[in-house]
């Protein structure tokens, strides 16, 4: 019978204690117990996001960070960069609500050169997801946009108001003939310069588009360059300007044809209007290989007046003349060269500038070369 109770105690008092170790063990899970990692497909698909995408952890910890949100400020290192949206994602891990925020980084004189609108959402275990949206660039369109209605504004009211004056002085002298003619020859300039600016305005509205390219195809420099020349014969013989082309034939670019000669035609009549009678003005091709890149260089030289050191800095803005009385007598906009950047620029290429007071001018477009193409293809031409 004492075996027996002995027994009988023992298996209860073990029971006892398995009971009260597991017990122990599952508490023991659950106070240390990890909160889940992010699953392995989840940055495979945020990876596909072009916006700004953050997982962070309870503890603020970085659990997913896709590469725009490093690069636009939102991470730095294992934290985020953005105090105010650091507070916005613990509120919304606290109170079980989203919250949005727009920030702005990067401050300075001219304002924000950043802008950033993130949308703070909690998740299970504690986490945050953040994700961002970069309106900088909506911003500056916008921005671009305003100025560029402004300057237009400004710049239409000039020959608008010439023609209004021009026609009434040919009211008032009806019966001068000698009169008549000549503020009608007046108003024939104003009306051609004005129509010369609305054609670049809509040429210059276009290139910002959203989609300038949207007739690329394999483009002919040396078709580009004898355009250009076309287009420019009339003026040469006016002023006896020399005009001549060299270089390297047979190069090729990927782009638009259209825009193309309209950049190298408002290179070489710029040349011409900012040279004396007798100058020289040439357009050179050149085939460039610079660390394995294959470029085409093609550049408009003059040996005109030149250009000083502290206009170059604002050649290439809308509407910018170095010599205001000269722009006006050649029918100048101040276009022109605002023009050539934006085709360059979205043709993936660069414009440079040499220039010296009294020694002339060179401009250089430098464009991607097309290297081991040829399917004979041309693109639409415009009417």
């Amino acid at each position: 019978m004492t075996v027996l109770l002995s027994f009988l105690l023992g298996a209860v008092v073990g029971a006892a204690l398995a009971l009260v170790f597991a017990w122990g063990r599952r508490t023991r899970a659950r106070l240390v117990e990890p909160v889940p990692v992010v699953d392995p497909e989840v940055p495979v698909v945020l990876d596909a996001f072009r916006q700004p995408v953050v997982i962070i952890g309870p503890h603020d910890e970085i659990r997913y960070a896709n590469a725009p949100s490093r690069a636009v400020g939102l991470v730095r290192g294992t934290r985020i960069g953005i105090g105010e949206v650091l507070d916005a994602a613990r509120a919304a891990r606290r109170t079980g609500e989203g919250a949005d925020r727009e920030v702005s980084m990067g401050q300075s004189a001219d304002g924000p050169s950043r802008r950033l609108q993130v949308r703070i959402r909690p998740l299970e275990h504690e986490a945050v997801l953040l994700v961002g949206d970069d309106r900088s660039a909506l911003l500056r369109v916008d921005e671009s946009k305003r100025d560029l209605v402004s300057n237009i504004s400004h710049e239409l009211k000039t020959p608008v108001g010439a023609l209004r004056v021009l026609a009434e002085t040919i009211q008032e002298a009806a019966d001068d003939p000698d009169y008549v003619r000549h503020f009608a020859s007046r108003m024939i300039a104003e009306s051609t310069r004005l129509g010369e600016l609305v054609q670049q305005i809509i040429e210059l509205g276009r290139l910002q588009s959203d989609d300038p390219l949207g007739d690329a195809a394999p483009v002919d420099i040396d078709e580009v360059v004898e355009a250009a020349a076309t287009r420019a014969s009339a003026s040469c013989q006016a002023r006896g300007i020399h005009f001549s082309i060299a270089g390297d034939k047979g190069q090729r670019v990927i782009g638009d044809r259209h825009q193309l000669r309209v950049a190298l035609s408002n290179l070489v009549e710029n040349a011409i209007s900012y040279s004396d009678h007798g100058a020289r003005v040439s357009v050179t091709v050149k085939a460039v290989d610079e660390d394995g890149d294959h470029w085409v260089d093609v550049s408009v030289t003059d040996n005109g007046i030149g250009i000083g050191v502290e206009d170059q800095k604002r050649i290439f803005e809308r509407f910018y003349r170095v010599d205001y009385a000269r722009s006006r007598e050649n029918g100048g906009t101040g276009l022109g060269l605002s023009i050539v950047k934006h085709v360059v620029i979205a043709h993936g290429g660069t414009v440079r500038l040499w220039s010296r007071p009294g020694r002339g001018s060179t401009f250089t477009m430098r464009l991607p070369a097309l290297i081991g193409h040829d399917d004979g293809s041309q693109p639409e031409e415009r009417p």
